[in-house]
């Protein structure tokens, strides 16, 4: 897609350039995390219980965190596991929480499916995420439902950030499924798979098609799009929440992509090593149990 109209250029760079704006600079490669991923998806996951659905908690928690929910990683837990709703805390966090795993459930199937990104299915994706929080908004266009999926019908900014015009977003959306759909007939190596998922996550943020939701839509689009690759999904680390910030902000303003797929390795090679290492030490103590990256 045209990357100039918001700002972002894709230049192809290889990815040893170290990552300043990540604590403890980790220094990659497009090559040093296949031997991770290889590692990760030969490690007998079957036998550790429910890993999938607790991995899938630790997702949402931290996407969630992120954007500004205060529940725990145990009332996180006790929601999704037993309905628990933690007291004392916002009930919008709680059903924030609810949505975002029923979207990530519903992108997970969507990924064994191979349904094809569209348009259509990106606001699939916000319309999971905002079901039960999203708002209702009057517009010169009439009234908007914001937990249908509907784009956004006025210009926004965040910080220091000025998105595209509101009346660019629809050919912007399209232009860029076309673009991930075109990658992925093509994309052949799991760096290139990889830049895929990572690229889309930041071209999708740095549209912001939707009126809330546009952060954690992004994630769980790079997550469809990893589960499509049949890649370990992707967690964006809720302590690492200002250097992601940081890195979308100079990936916007530097027009270079290798800043944003640098910290994205950054992050995936954190949670593979977290969960490698924690696999090996039940292992060696004979232990079962489930995985929560928190």
């Amino acid at each position: 897609m045209a990357k100039k109209s918001f700002r972002c250029s894709h230049k192809d760079v290889s990815l040893d350039i170290e990552l300043k704006i990540y604590t403890g600079i980790i220094k990659l490669n497009n090559q040093t995390i296949i031997p991770l991923i290889n590692k990760f998806q030969s490690l007998n996951l079957s036998a550790i219980i429910d890993f999938d659905k607790f991995n899938g908690y630790a997702i949402t928690h931290h996407s969630t965190t992120i954007e500004g929910s205060t529940l725990t990683e145990t009332e996180t837990r006790l929601l999704l596991d037993e309905g628990i709703t933690p007291a004392g805390k916002p009930l919008l966090h709680s059903l924030m929480v609810q949505d975002h795993y029923n979207a990530l459930l519903f992108i997970t199937q969507k990924a064994k499916d191979t349904t094809a990104v569209t348009p259509e299915f990106i606001q699939q994706i916000n319309a999971a995420v905002m079901k039960q929080t999203g708002s209702i908004y009057q517009t010169v266009f009439g009234e908007l439902d914001g937990s249908k999926g509907v784009y956004r019908k006025g210009n926004v900014s965040a910080g220091n950030t000025y998105f595209v015009g509101y009346d660019k977003v629809e050919s912007l959306v399209k232009k860029l499924c076309a673009g991930i759909t075109e990658k992925m007939i093509t994309a052949a190596s799991v760096p290139e798979k990889l830049n895929i998922c990572f690229d889309a996550h930041f071209d999708l943020v740095t549209i912001h098609p939707f009126y809330d939701g546009n952060g954690r839509t992004s994630r769980l689009l790079m997550n469809y799009l990893q589960g499509f690759f049949n890649l370990p999904f992707s967690i964006v680390f809720k302590e690492d929440k200002a250097a992601y910030f940081e890195a979308l902000q100079q990936t916007r303003q530097n027009e270079d992509i290798s800043v944003f797929r640098n910290f994205m390795y950054t992050q995936y090679a954190k949670y593979l090593q977290q969960e490698i290492d924690k696999f090996e030490q039940a292992d060696k103590k004979g232990k079962g149990g489930y995985s929560f990256v928190f």
